[in-house]
């Protein structure tokens, strides 16, 4: 007789069988049926964040521009440091950052200050008893990014645009090797015929 797994959500009324899924298991456990309950009351939300954990647990995001991200889960803080150099653009990413999460309810308000690293700012998450705060916290990091991501594709192929006008010109824009003569004199000033500083009284011929 096969084994049934009911997995629902604790006190939710009995929902309508088109909302139930069953599922066997690969081959290995045949005896195992798989029900899986459907809550038609929770929405599930997937996103997709590029980040790296690192040693302590802590997740790094890198992918903006301008700054790196730090989600610190022992602390339950985020941290935005700049990327290269400290600047007015950096520290406009870093509050715009801030700002998002703020007015997400994801930090609070009154944590929003300069970190310990030159040119970093953090702010403090919220607890909550009813949310992952990690995930929150990504989650609207990543609501973030693609806000920003337009902007900074724009940057990038100005950048792009600019460096295509010096490396491969157009017709217009450039002049052949050898198109421009030769000439004993060019621009304003002369070679020859001027007074010359480091000998006064004396003109260089």
């Amino acid at each position: 007789m096969p084994k049934i797994n009911v997995v629902a959500p604790a006190a939710v009324a009995a929902p309508e069988p088109s909302n139930i899924t069953v599922s066997v298991n690969p081959p290995e456990d045949p005896n195992l049926i798989r029900i899986e309950v459907v809550d038609p009351n929770v929405e599930k939300v997937i996103f997709n964040v590029q980040a790296r954990r690192a040693l302590n647990g802590d997740i790094m995001i890198f992918d903006h521009k301008d700054i790196d991200i730090v989600v610190m889960d022992a602390e339950k803080k985020v941290v935005a440091f700049a990327k290269d150099l400290m600047s007015e653009v950096v520290y406009g990413a870093e509050s715009r950052l801030m700002e998002h999460l703020r007015k997400a309810g994801i930090i609070e308000y009154d944590s929003i200050q300069g970190g310990n690293v030159y040119g970093s700012l953090e702010g403090k998450i919220h607890e909550s008893k009813e949310l992952d705060a990690i995930k929150m916290s990504l989650y609207q990091i990543s609501q973030w990014m693609d806000s920003e991501r337009p902007a900074m594709e724009a940057l990038e192929a100005h950048d792009d645009m600019f460096d295509d006008a010096f490396t491969t010109p157009e017709a217009e824009n450039s002049t052949e090797l050898g198109e421009v003569p030769h000439g004993e004199e060019k621009g304003s000033i002369k070679k020859h015929g001027m007074f010359s500083p480091y000998h006064y009284g004396r003109y260089t011929y």
